[in-house]
């Protein structure tokens, strides 16, 4: 019974951050209030009160749950060998991470101020300076650490600028994907003199 209530619990919480992302990208974080939340989720103030007091704790709430494969993968790849397949499978990784919380990341590139205020920004920018020290060898020129990096915002871009364009999103995944291993690939290559 115990264990029900507790996945009963953790389903309104989700239910509450999918509702809150939702309405934060339809009319925007600022104009978005507690009690709008609520009736969408067809529940009272005070029972939303009982999960998050505020949409900033809602926010940093969802922010902390969608990154947190991230924190995970930063720790698998520090114990690996600093290998071209441990590299490839970090950005493998990372793809699928950037597509579950894409809602996520639409939010914080459209509301850049608020993920500032909340200093939400900062904790995303020591999580990827985490992936980028495990991708960039030491001893690679600049170039090659230029690649490294730019692995890493080819996946962010992909993410936002390939949205407009027509196709298939699986197979603009796939492409996204391809260059940023290719980047990775060819900047570990370079590190290693071949």
């Amino acid at each position: 019974m115990d264990g029900t209530r507790q996945r009963r619990r953790g389903d309104t919480r989700q239910r509450i951050q999918d509702v809150a992302l939702e309405l934060f990208a339809e009319q925007g974080y600022e104009k978005t209030s507690l009690r709008e939340i609520a009736e969408r989720l067809e529940v009272t103030k005070a029972a939303l009160y009982y999960h998050f007091k505020t949409k900033e704790e809602i926010l940093v709430s969802i922010f902390e749950d969608l990154t947190k494969p991230i924190e995970e993968l930063i720790e698998w790849g520090r114990q690996q060998p600093h290998t071209l397949d441990t590299k490839q499978e970090i950005i493998r990784r990372y793809a699928e991470t950037l597509s579950g919380a894409a809602p996520l990341f639409r939010f914080m590139h459209d509301n850049q101020a608020t993920v500032r205020e909340l200093r939400i920004g900062d904790s995303f920018k020591e999580r990827i300076r985490g992936l980028r020290d495990i991708i960039i060898d030491p001893e690679a020129d600049l170039v090659d650490q230029v690649r490294c990096v730019s692995a890493i915002f080819t996946l962010h871009a992909g993410m936002f600028l390939l949205q407009d364009l027509e196709g298939d999103p699986e197979d603009k995944n796939k492409a996204v994907l391809e260059v940023a291993t290719d980047l990775v690939t060819r900047a570990h290559e370079g590190a290693r003199g071949s």
